[in-house]
């Protein structure tokens, strides 16, 4: 189907309020080592107590970044005309080609497809338009000064629990985003009606996955991201040179809304594509080789 609108927005002062109903509260616990579901957690025999007070605490605070304006929430958004051309996508705006996202395959799978994330976006061979996106979320803009205020008091287990609530708040934000992406924006599954517990299983169509994660382990590639978007001057967001995003509490991504998309580990990565990845990129097979070392 046809993307309602196509190009970049930017959405300034999002409301935390709102967002703050989109948190995926199991991650929050095992930031305090505390392995289990929430919410069955909370009724849980050997955590369940400890559990519910951590969980009273956290809304506090919530409340209280919400309150006293503790955190900005910002995103940018981008949707694009795209095509995939073997294991890269090029993207285009106005007929012009504006950027091409490199992807690795699975190898050695005996039997089973070698999956890599351009076969969810329509060949440039083929006759059909396809669309693919990206974006940054933050919700940790800001967060320097009231930790500064906790660690002045040596206030730890305040300044732990803000961190813990910006993460949680960024994770938030993108799962807010993305379900205005498909409902909305590119507007692919507008009459989608799922609850949060829904969301966080993932039962809607189409993934978002992020540079650095298994199916697509290059951090290099929210470069392109980050520069596509023009992340740093429109909300403040940075990459720093180890690739880390700067505040700490934000997510970058790839929008897919093919309906076979699913999540996987592209996994180990042999010589031959280590080279080939290397001039589609290129980068020398020694960078491509330090970016990925996790996959040699």
């Amino acid at each position: 189907p046809t993307a309602n609108q196509l190009g970049v927005q930017v959405f300034e002062d999002i409301d935390i309020a709102t967002i703050r109903n989109y948190i995926d509260w199991t991650p929050f616990f095992f930031t305090w080592e505390m392995r289990k579901k929430y919410p069955a957690i909370l009724e849980d025999e050997f955590f369940g107590e400890q559990a519910n007070a951590l969980l009273n605490d956290a809304n506090s605070m919530l409340d209280n970044v919400i309150k006293h304006d503790w955190l900005k929430a910002k995103a940018i958004i981008g949707v694009w005309q795209a095509n995939s051309v073997g294991d890269d996508v090029h993207l285009f705006e106005n007929g012009q080609q504006i950027s091409t996202y490199n992807f690795l395959r699975q190898q050695g799978k005996k039997g089973k497809a070698n999956r890599c994330l351009a076969d969810f976006v329509a060949p440039l061979t083929s006759s059909t338009q396809d669309y693919m996106g990206s974006f940054v979320c933050t919700s940790g803009l800001g967060i320097e000064k009231q930790l500064a205020v906790f660690e002045k008091d040596h206030d730890d287990y305040n300044s732990i629990m803000l961190k813990a609530i910006a993460d949680r708040l960024a994770e938030a934000l993108t799962e807010y985003m993305h379900e205005k992406i498909r409902k909305e924006i590119w507007g692919y599954a507008g009459d989608e009606q799922f609850k949060n517990e829904d969301l966080i299983k993932e039962e809607y169509k189409g993934i978002r996955p992020a540079p650095g994660y298994t199916a697509c382990p290059d951090h290099t590639e929210k470069l392109k991201i980050f520069e596509l978007l023009d992340a740093e001057k429109s909300i403040g967001v940075s990459l720093t040179e180890s690739m880390a995003m700067s505040p700490n509490a934000t997510v970058s991504g790839y929008y897919f809304a093919h309906a076979e998309a699913k999540y996987f580990s592209v996994g180990k990565v042999q010589d031959d594509q280590i080279a080939d990845y290397a001039k589609r990129k290129n980068m020398s097979v020694a960078q491509v080789e330090k970016w990925l070392r996790s996959n040699i």
